[in-house]
Order: C-alpha cells, then sequence, then structure tokens
C-alpha cells in the first residue's frame, strides 16, 4: 500500500492536469469529437461513461495462495481490460450508451462488468489474466508489456461464449485482411484434445458448452496492433497517424504509458494524449445477490489525465472493434487513405494476402477444458504428459 500511495503521487505530479485548457482545438475521444467551448460536460460524461479498472485489493489470493492485491503490478492488465471492456460495450450497448451515477443500467451492462470482477471464476478477471500470463513467459506478479496483454486476451476470449468475440492481434506490425477475414468468418469448433494451459479451469469460462450460443456469421473483431514506435522514445513521424487512429469510429484507443507504468491511452487534444489512470488501489467489489453491481468505482468522474505524445513509451498496442464486416472494411479503407498514403514511414502495414513465408493460418478455436471446478494443473509433470498427449492425438 505504501509503493501504491508513492506511486500515485508520483503519477499526480509528473501528468496530472486538473482543467483542460481554453483552446478552439478539438478533442477527439473514441472515434467522437468534442468542442471544449461548446460542450465541454458532453465530453466528460462521454470519458466517465468509460469503463475504468484500478488497483484492487482484498480479493481471494490468486491461484489460492498467490496475491490478494494487484497494487504495483497489475496496470497493464487493467489498462487491457480497459480496452476490452470498451470493444464489450461496443458490441451490446453501441458507442454512444452512456453511464449516469444512480440511474438504473440494462441487463447487458452488468453482465458486462461481471466479467471483470476480481474473482477466479470470472473470465477476464486478474486472476485469469495473470495465470494466463504464465503461459507467456510472466510470473503471477509480474509486470506485463502491451503485447503480452493482448496474447492474453486473444487466448482467454477463446472461452468467452456470450461475448463470442474474434481478437486477432498483428504480428511483424502487420495486419493481414484475408486472415482476419478467414477467423471472423470460421464456423465454430472445439477441439477434443486435452487442454494444455496450466492454469485455466471450466468454472471461469461457462458452464453451457452448447455452440449454440455461437454467432455463426461474422463473429465480431477486437483487432489489436503492438507497435514499437521508436527505440527509445517515440519517433515524431508516427505522431500524426498515431492521432488519427483516435479519431477512427472503429477506436478502442491504444495500451501504453512508461516504462512499467500502464495508461489506457482514449484520445488527444493537440499534442497532448488523454488516458484513464489505473495506479488508483480500491477495495474489491463483489456483484449484490440480484447481479447487479455498486459501479461507482468503475468509473472515473473526474477531469482525466493528460501527457505529452513526446513522453509516451514507444512500445504500444493500438484497439479497433468491428462489430460487422462493413466496420472492418471501412476501417481498411481510412488506414488506406489517412495512414499508409500519408505516410513516408509507416506505423504498421495492411495486407491483402497472408505473406507466403509466413507459416499458415490457422483460426484459433477453443480447446476442451479437461480440469474442474477451480482445479488448477499446478505440475510442470502433468503439462508435459498433456504436451505428448496432444502431439499423439494430433499425429
Amino acid at each position: 500500500s505504501v509503493l501504491s500511495r508513492y506511486e500515485n503521487q508520483i503519477t499526480i505530479l509528473s501528468d496530472y492536469l486538473e482543467e483542460f485548457p481554453e483552446t478552439d482545438e478539438p478533442v477527439w475521444i473514441l472515434g467522437r469529437q468534442h468542442h471544449l467551448n461548446t460542450d465541454k460536460s458532453k465530453l466528460l460524461l462521454d470519458i466517465s461513461a468509460r469503463l475504468w479498472f484500478t488497483y484492487r485489493r482484498k480479493f481471494s489470493p490468486i491461484g489460492g495462495t498467490g496475491p490478494s492485491s494487484d497494487a504495483g503490478w497489475g496496470c497493464m492488465l487493467r489498462c487491457g481490460q480497459m480496452m476490452l471492456a470498451q470493444a464489450l460495450i461496443c458490441r451490446h450497448l453501441g458507442r454512444d450508451w452512456q453511464w449516469e451515477k444512480h440511474k438504473e443500467q440494462p441487463e447487458e451492462y452488468h453482465r458486462i462488468l461481471r466479467c471483470f470482477l476480481d474473482r477466479k471464476d470470472c473470465c477476464y478477471s486478474i486472476h485469469q489474466m495473470a495465470q494466463m500470463g504464465v503461459g507467456e513467459g510472466k510470473s503471477i506478479g509480474e509486470w506485463f508489456g502491451p503485447n503480452t496483454v493482448a496474447q492474453v486476451l486473444k487466448k482467454l476470449a477463446l472461452f468467452d461464449e456470450w461475448n463470442s468475440l474474434a481478437v486477432y492481434v498483428s504480428m511483424d506490425n502487420t495486419v493481414v485482411i484475408e486472415d482476419i477475414k478467414k477467423m471472423c468468418w470460421a464456423p465454430p469448433q472445439s477441439s477434443g484434445v486435452a487442454h494444455s494451459s496450466a492454469h485455466l479451469h471450466r468454472s471461469a469460462f461457462g458452464r453451457n458448452k452448447n455452440t449454440a450460443g455461437f454467432c455463426t456469421g461474422w463473429k465480431p473483431l477486437l483487432l489489436i496492433i503492438p507497435l514499437r514506435l521508436g527505440i527509445n522514445h517515440i519517433n515524431p513521424v508516427y505522431i500524426d497517424a498515431f492521432k488519427e487512429c483516435f479519431k477512427m469510429p472503429q477506436s478502442l484507443g491504444a495500451l501504453g504509458g512508461k516504462p512499467n507504468n500502464a495508461y489506457y491511452f482514449i484520445g488527444f487534444l493537440g499534442n497532448e494524449l488523454i488516458y484513464l489512470d489505473p495506479h488508483t488501489t480500491q477495495s474489491f467489489v463483489d456483484s449484490e445477490e440480484n447481479g447487479t453491481i455498486d459501479d461507482e468505482s468503475f468509473h472515473c468522474q473526474q477531469a482525466p489525465h493528460r501527457m505529452k505524445i513526446m513522453n509516451l513509451d514507444p512500445s504500444v498496442a493500438l484497439g479497433f472493434f468491428c462489430k460487422e464486416e462493413c466496420d472492418f472494411d471501412n476501417w481498411c479503407s481510412l488506414v488506406q487513405k489517412e495512414i499508409l498514403k500519408q505516410q513516408s514511414l509507416r506505423m504498421f502495414e495492411l495486407v491483402q494476402k497472408h505473406p507466403p513465408h509466413w507459416p499458415p493460418f490457422i483460426p484459433p478455436s477453443k480447446p476442451e477444458v479437461t480440469t474442474t471446478g477451480a482445479e488448477l494443473i499446478e505440475s510442470t509433470d502433468k503439462l508435459f504428459e498433456l504436451e505428448e498427449e496432444f502431439e499423439i492425438l494430433s499425429v
């Protein structure tokens, strides 16, 4: 808790600017334009409507014996939760949905929020993300980078039948249109082989194994593009293209920040980025008996933080959501027009066909989870046995 308070003070001193400046420049928030002179209150309502996930304390220990707080290490996981939550809001409630304190919200809203509660049986909880990160080489309690959290979300989404998202994480700064369409139109399928992850359990991912809940058409797309926009500092040549991404109607913002200090960037004003900051430690909140949640602590109701773009660490991950195929086609057109044709040094590549020198693209499918309840596979020997079984079955 001492570390957390110290970290909060440093963040506030270095980045926090309480009031927006007097300016005629527009403010862009996740694809929506606002003008400070005419609709400042509307801007602040738009920002406070975003789900805000912060450090929490006093939740059940991760893995049964692990940490009961993520203060000091979970900031990038919380930012990943915020980006994903914004995709789910767009999926079920629409980008223009607004949150108001004490106002009754639709059931879909509470169901989205329940996906992220700090419990081992919630599909995108800090427990599930931390444990899935072990498979990405991260110990529980170790800090994640933007690409690691993207890979974790991609894997967890395979078990989320209600939202049924197709999560595509780009490789080598390249987005492949053919692969995305293949993934989003792929029929629902499940593998009969045993699941080899050491940290998943069935209770976290819905108990109904009926695939009828899957959408047989286009699966809504969560597109994450991990990027390196410089070596030690962000290269100024990328700034305009980076800002253009926040203007796109498909924008989910960006994950990034400073070394070991992650923020969820949701927009910009001039050359300042606007972000939600997870570095506040709050107490664990659980759902009520009727399924609703006391949600005030999940919405930031203060003026947002801002920081100069040039202070950004060059390691970032852009996020976009395409509910329908036409949204993705429109995104491709915007990228060609606003980013690729304008830039001498491209931030990322968008290609039609799968590069021939890459391994074949196989849409990820949900593995069978053979563990039950909250049982975890903790023995590496058992894990190797499962991997050997997987290889035998594959042959």
